[in-house]
């Protein structure tokens, strides 16, 4: 019985015992282990970090293996809160357990929040904490552990809902904070051993304020795979500028970054990376040179990048499409050359002297491979400003679309592109064509229309001191330039127009330069060795002002700038000029015709008063064959008109530019008024001109610098007019002087040859004639007689020889050979009829007195006087014994007078009121053969 009784009680002994500990460990779970939980936890947290933590309330229900914590905040040394939850709730899965699997069934974390400092010596907050709270650990020497897989682990769900991610970095000079908030994170099903057929799931989100992360898609933990997408959208300028900051050479102003890409990832015995249908987009990018920029040198409303795979394996990179709108790009060159976009990178490489030189080689394995199918510019925007020339250069283009096609690492592939813009100060451009990157080959169809170049002024001021007030160039071509070969070779074949050009002088209202048209057809340009030619160039109502300045100087001698000494002495260093060479220049060109329609030059000179003023117009006609190659002979034929009324025609050969082959131009002018020249003869003759006519015969025959030329001027019916007062007239009867030179029809012909070097700056073709021909008219004045040379070389005579004429002692007899004289001098009166002849009768007393007494004493000894008597006579005459009556010389001097006037009058027909008597001389002088001198003086109307 009693055995019995005990073998009763024992199930429910047994039933009484589960219940006990099915109690105890229900109020160990229940209450023991929270109270436990709720004090380890801060103390773990202090002695292990040196965080000082609360929790608010612990629950542990040991039936459900579950432990939810609510409240829990923990503050960092500095009392600064990093880390803190609202409720964390951790459920583990019995069934995995008894597998001997570590498995939760669900782990929960509400409002979680982290707060993670990158210190300046880049660790983090985490770290710091505990090596402070860990002196002894953190100093041991840390052991590498065997390799190990992860223990066996299960979560069939982990949920984060509404995290916040404080991030601090006081890495960088300028501390910055993020705050990530909220952050959502889904993970379902993920296991730590390999599973054949099945991987976790898992979703994650996050915010940084606009910017947000979506992350999604499975994952394998053994082995580690995991395939899904990513999109980060919406990244600040900010936020980059912080973190790309230091390796960026320019400065983040505005904008936005978004990215996604879907992608595979494997890691085993190497690691497996695929991307596909990845895109990258850019919002309202503003790129500054540097912080102290006030203005960013590079916006774009957006860049939209799609179709980007990459292949890690393969190692291949594709990209679609890259396509930039309304890209606004500012270039600079400043006064020391340096552009803008590159003066930050070489600050970086002096910065850093590793750069560009590591010393590694990149591992040897498979090329890399990449493409770009193509990229595309809108609406965009270039502005350039060139501070070099000394005057700013400013161009703009905009409008520009730029399309470039496929782009690979096959850089021997010609690419496709295609170009076309405006320039905001006028005018169109478009390229299109093909360009091979390496070696560098270009082919390229230029198009441009109606492009101002006012706005090209300063770079041709570097050149000429010219202003340009208008103008426009057009052009239409191809180019070709190919590197295959050193050096670089290409042409350029087409047509060039620039039409309505007007240059002026800087500082001047009145154009220098202008025309219609100049229009270059067709254009053949050869790189290497350059060659230029032209076929034919046409130049429609060209007109050029020439003024010659009150201080003397041309406004075309200002045109070019003098060179400094250190540009002559570079200029004589330069590597690139070489004299020593063959026979042939290093730039040959040639130019077929240029052709010249209604062509106008205006002359001014204001150094005179007046200032003189004259216009060469409807200047027509050709140029054919210039070349600097030998052999060469070109032609020119113009014609035109000289103040509305001459004609002008300049004609000739023009030998090769640029070597000694002659060059031989006449110039002929008719009907040229010579009123017009009124100020040249007020200065340099002091009178003005009233009237005449004047023609022109040039003839110019140039080698070189050398020039030879006659210059033949036909002045008809010149007349003077009133005085000029000039400190450069030439002091000289010059009335006489031009009448000596004008023959009976009232015409001139001067015939002036000259010489010289056109090199030296001393030497001017215009000064030398002008002074050649005031130098006759002094010579005129002083010689008279001399003048008239042409005519008594006639008679066999010299022109002194007709300023005199030699009369037989005692008598009004010419003596032997003088009727002559008189004769050539009838002639030169006659052709003159402006030239007024002065007769001045004289008698010697001696030779004379002497002739008349003996002739006095033959009468009175009817011819019978002997020697002796004669002797006396003359004896006592000389001695002043014995003389003449007084009226006797007086009259004989006055009858030669009267002889000559009558002789050149009723014999010769030489108008009476050219002919004047003037008082007779008493002193004459006497020719070596013992002949009386009578000599004459001309004078003029």
């Amino acid at each position: 019985m009693a055995q019995s009784h005990q073998r009763s009680r024992l199930p429910r002994n047994l039933v009484f015992g589960f219940l006990v500990l099915v109690v105890l460990y229900a109020l160990a779970g229940f209450l023991l282990l929270p109270w436990w939980l709720e004090r380890a936890l801060p103390a773990q947290l202090e002695q292990r970090m040196g965080w000082q933590a609360s929790v608010t309330d612990i629950h542990t229900n040991p039936f459900a293996l579950s432990v939810e914590a609510l409240e829990v905040s923990a503050q960092g040394p500095g009392g600064e809160k990093v880390l803190a939850f609202d409720r964390l709730y951790v459920n583990l899965g019995l069934f995995q357990l008894l597998r001997g699997v570590v498995g939760f069934e669900s782990i929960q974390l509400e409002e979680p929040f982290i707060r993670v400092d990158l210190l300046e010596d880049y660790s983090v907050n985490f770290a710091r904490d505990w090596r402070k709270a860990n002196p002894q650990a953190a100093a041991a020497e840390p052991t590498s552990p065997e390799p190990s897989g992860p223990p066996p682990m299960y979560f069939q769900q982990i949920i984060v809902d509404g995290g916040e991610l404080l991030f601090r970095d006081f890495s960088q000079q300028q501390p910055a904070e993020f705050r990530i908030t909220p952050l959502d994170l889904t993970l379902n099903d993920l296991a730590t051993w390999r599973r054949e057929g099945r991987d976790s799931n898992y979703s994650l989100q996050a915010a940084l304020g606009d910017q947000t992360i979506e992350w999604q898609g499975d994952l394998s933990v053994t082995p580690l795979y995991s395939r899904g997408s990513l999109r980060i959208a919406d990244i600040g300028y900010e936020t980059l500028a912080h973190f790309l900051g230091p390796f960026l050479p320019y400065h983040l102003r505005a904008g936005s970054i978004s990215l996604s890409s879907d992608y595979e990832l494997q890691a085993g015995e190497s690691l497996f990376l695929n991307t596909r249908n990845g895109t990258v987009s850019v919002r309202d990018l503003a790129v500054a040179i540097n912080a102290s920029s006030e203005q960013a040198a590079l916006t774009t409303a957006s860049v939209a990048v799609d179709g980007i795979e990459f292949d890690l394996n393969r190692r291949e990179l594709a990209v679609g499409q890259v396509a930039v709108g309304t890209l606004d790009i500012a270039l600079a060159r400043s006064d020391a050359g340096a552009l803008n976009w590159l003066v930050p990178l070489q600050t970086e490489g002096r910065d850093d002297p590793a750069a560009g030189d590591s010393g590694e080689s990149a591992p040897a394995g498979a090329p890399f491979r990449w493409s770009v199918e193509g990229i595309q510019v809108s609406d965009s925007r270039v502005a350039w400003e060139d501070r070099q020339p000394e005057s700013v250069v400013q161009l703009v283009l905009q409008d520009l679309s730029l399309s470039i096609g496929r782009l690979t690492q096959q850089m021997d592939e010609p690419v496709p592109y295609q170009l076309q813009a405006s320039l905001a100060s006028g005018g169109e451009l478009a390229v299109n064509g093909q360009v091979t990157p390496s070696p560098f080959t270009l082919e390229a169809a230029l198009s441009g229309s109606d492009i101002a170049l006012a706005a090209f002024e300063p770079y041709l001021q570097t050149v000429a001191n010219l202003a340009v007030a208008k103008g426009t160039l057009g052009i239409d071509g191809h180019l070709d330039l190919d590197s295959q070969q050193s050096p670089l070779t290409g042409t350029f074949s087409g047509t060039a127009e620039v039409a309505d050009l007007v240059l002026r002088t800087p500082g001047s209202n009145q154009p220098m330069v202008s025309w219609q048209s100049l229009r270059l057809d067709p254009i053949e340009y050869n790189v290497h060795p350059a060659r230029l030619e032209i076929g034919t160039v046409t130049l429609a109502k060209p007109v050029v002002n020439v003024v010659r300045g009150e201080d003397g100087q041309h406004n075309v001698a200002n045109v070019v700038p003098a060179p400094g000494a250190q540009s002559t002495e570079a200029a004589s260093d330069d590597p690139g000029t070489d004299d020593s060479g063959g026979d042939e220049p290093g730039f040959i060109f040639r130019i077929g015709q240029l052709l010249l329609e209604n062509g106008a030059l205006s002359y001014t000179d204001r150094s005179l008063t007046p200032a003189f003023t004259t216009e060469f117009d409807e200047l027509n006609g050709s140029v054919t064959g210039l070349s600097n190659i030998s052999p060469q002979q070109g032609k020119v034929s113009i014609r035109g008109r000289v103040d509305g009324v001459a004609n002008l025609d300049f004609s000739g050969t023009i030998g090769t530019l640029g070597t000694e082959d002659v060059s031989d131009l006449k110039l002929t002018v008719d009907d040229l008024s010579l009123p017009v020249l009124s100020p040249y003869f007020g200065r340099y003759l002091g009178y003005g001109v009233d009237s005449g006519k004047l023609d022109l015969n040039l003839d110019y025959q140039i080698a070189g610098t050398r020039i030879d030329a006659t210059n033949l001027a036909v002045m008809d019916r010149l007349a003077l007019g009133q005085p000029v007062a000039s400190e450069e007239a030439v002091n000289a009867p010059v009335k006489l002087g031009l009448a000596l030179l004008r023959d009976r029809s009232g015409v001139i012909k001067v015939d002036v040859p000259i010489s010289g070097d056109l090199a030296n700056p001393e030497f001017s073709v215009g000064k030398v004639v002008m002074r050649a021909f005031v130098n006759l008219l002094a010579k005129a004045a002083a010689s008279p007689f001399s003048m008239l040379g042409s005519i008594a070389d006639l008679a066999g005579l010299s022109g002194e020889e007709l300023g005199k004429v030699n009369f037989i002692p005692g008598g009004v007899q010419l003596a032997e050979g003088e009727a002559a004289k008189l004769a050539a001098l009838a002639d030169a009166l006659r052709e003159r009829p402006d030239l007024l002849l002065n007769v001045r009768g004289g008698v010697a007393p001696e030779a004379d007195g002497l002739a008349l007494l003996r002739e006095e004493l033959n009468a009175s000894a009817d011819g019978k006087l002997s020697d002796e008597e004669w002797q006396r006579a003359r004896e006592a005459y000389l001695a002043g014994k014995r003389s003449l009556p007084p009226e006797a010389l007086t009259n004989l001097a006055t009858a030669r007078g009267v002889a000559v006037q009558r002789l050149l009058s009723e014999t010769h027909e030489v108008p009476s009121d050219q002919l004047f008597l003037l008082d007779p001389s008493r002193n004459a002088d006497v020719s070596d053969s013992g002949e009386i001198i009578v000599g004459f003086t001309l004078d003029v109307r």
